[in-house]
């Protein structure tokens, strides 16, 4: 990375001197720098909604970038070491859909964890791949599911030696990597790409003693959610890839489903951000570890609480992790982790990340300071004293093993019937189920209902958890193949 280079950030520095002429507007967006919608203005500011605008020559176009786009565009795959990065605006969801259609059509097999990202198996519905489940070990205290073990990869290319890609979580939501270099020469023995989900990695990519960054691992293909940990706004991502696919050919397909009004709001805010992690990133990102690791050692002596680290660490299941993930365990409270969730914001005006049924994420980087960590920390110690109670009874597991009857795309699209979910026992289900965030759907299109599966999802709902998927928002019926 060429830090004199990095210190460009071509489309912050195309709008601003599209603001300083003073330009007459007649084109869209129709608030015409916001003169027709004053309330806009007064949410976001002038300056905000005065570069809200459209592509146009001195802008460039982002599905076909010629100028400062494909120069932001070039600058990012400099800083992420990458053959090309794409900047993408409809989130790390569209980023990752992007590779699983790049790489795979209508009956190819894609080897995967079944703890993926909805976006994943979104995107094998929109191109008819099989996918081919490494379900992923779960350790039985925390009721986490774990990273690829080589052994399960190793197996599943064996069996399975037309399969055309794998598809990696790394990090997971909970900081959990897998032995992703490993992993990669192993599919590339086999002519397989390597796509990796690393939503929730960027960090990788600038910071030090950290897990090992998708495109360092030489993966064909990486999404990275800018937005989360990279400090950029909400829904505003990049696509990587290496020396091994096709730009032009991944151009296309972003362009099937992207859409052709990118906003620069959006756009400047990925190049802003990229500016400043490759000019600042590696000190940046030392300070949210450690920050990290002081919250850690101050909840752990709460008691009853476990934030837990790199202790973990196996050399399999659990190759490596990620220590800026504040990830803590709830259960020994008596307290499910969505419970824990509720109460920090309803009672203490702390929003973190998610809760689920074990477990609570409050994601760090870096935008947070000791003082706010010291907050969590005192809250966390008066929900122990005035909430705690007997655990008996809770649910302790995240991940239930699937049973894949179909495809998702042949039973998204199959004659369907609505049922209570009583009835569903042993039916395909054809559609999904999931707590959102992290939105891992606990079922799936073309996935066995079992009694296992309808507990956990009723329990869940009592709990609080935000589920979503179901065309019945309040998920008291499920469709299910006729």
């Amino acid at each position: 990375m060429e830090k004199e280079l990095q210190q460009r950030a071509p489309i912050y520095e195309a709008l601003e001197r599209f603001r300083r002429m003073r330009i007459v507007p007649f084109d869209v967006p129709g608030h015409k720098h916001g003169r027709g919608n004053p309330e806009l203005v007064e949410l976001l500011g002038e300056k905000c909604v005065g570069i809200d605008v459209n592509s146009m020559k001195p802008l460039d176009n982002l599905c076909h970038p010629v100028s400062v786009i494909k120069e932001a565009e070039e600058l990012a795959a400099d800083a992420f070491g990458a053959k090309h990065a794409f900047l993408m605006v409809g989130g790390t969801t569209s980023s990752v859909q992007a590779m699983v259609l790049s790489c795979c059509k209508k009956g190819d097999k894609i080897i995967l964890p079944r703890n993926v990202h909805r976006s994943v198996i979104n995107a094998l519905v929109l191109c008819g791949a099989h996918p081919v489940y490494v379900n992923p070990d779960v350790d039985k205290e925390l009721g986490i599911s774990l990273g690829m073990k080589v052994s399960q990869v190793e197996q599943a290319i064996r069996e399975n030696p037309d399969a055309v890609a794998v598809f990696v979580n790394n990090p997971t939501y909970y900081g959990i990597c897998s032995d992703l270099k490993t992993i990669v020469k192993l599919a590339h023995e086999q002519d397989m790409k390597v796509l990796v989900d690393e939503a929730h990695g960027t960090h990788f990519y600038f910071g030090e003693n950290l897990p090992i960054s998708a495109m360092a691992a030489g993966a064909d293909m990486a999404s990275v959610s800018m937005h989360k940990s990279g400090g950029s706004l909400t829904q505003s991502s990049f696509l990587l890839i290496g020396e091994g696919v096709k730009e032009g050919h991944v151009r296309q397909i972003i362009n099937l489903t992207q859409t052709t009004s990118g906003s620069y709001l959006l756009l400047s805010s990925l190049d802003i951000s990229r500016r400043n992690l490759a000019l600042r990133g590696k000190e940046a990102f030392g300070k949210v570890a450690a920050l990290a690791d002081y919250a850690r050692e101050e909840i752990n002596k709460i008691g009853g609480y476990y934030a837990f680290s790199k202790e973990l660490v196996n050399g399999s299941s659990i190759f490596d992790f990620d220590t800026t993930k504040l990830s803590i365990h709830t259960l020994e409270l008596g307290l499910a982790g969505i419970e824990v969730y509720d109460i920090l914001r309803d009672e203490y005006d702390i929003q973190i990340e998610f809760g689920d049924i074990g477990n609570i994420l409050a994601y760090l980087s870096i935008g947070d300071r000791k003082q706010e960590v010291e907050r969590l920390v005192s809250a966390l110690a008066e929900v122990k004293r005035r909430y705690q109670k007997d655990k008996t009874g809770m649910l302790t597991q995240e991940y239930i093993d699937p049973r894949v009857v179909t495809t998702p795309q042949e039973s998204f699209y199959a004659e369907k019937e609505s049922l209570p979910l009583s009835d569903t026992v042993g039916r395909v289900c054809s559609e999904f189920v999931m707590c959102y965030p992290p939105g891992i759907p606990i079922l799936a299109p073309g996935e066995e209902i079992t009694k296992e599966i309808l507990d956990y999802i009723i329990y869940a709902k009592e709990k609080g958890c935000s589920m979503t998927g179901p065309e019945d928002a309040q998920i008291e019926y499920l469709n299910v193949l006729k």
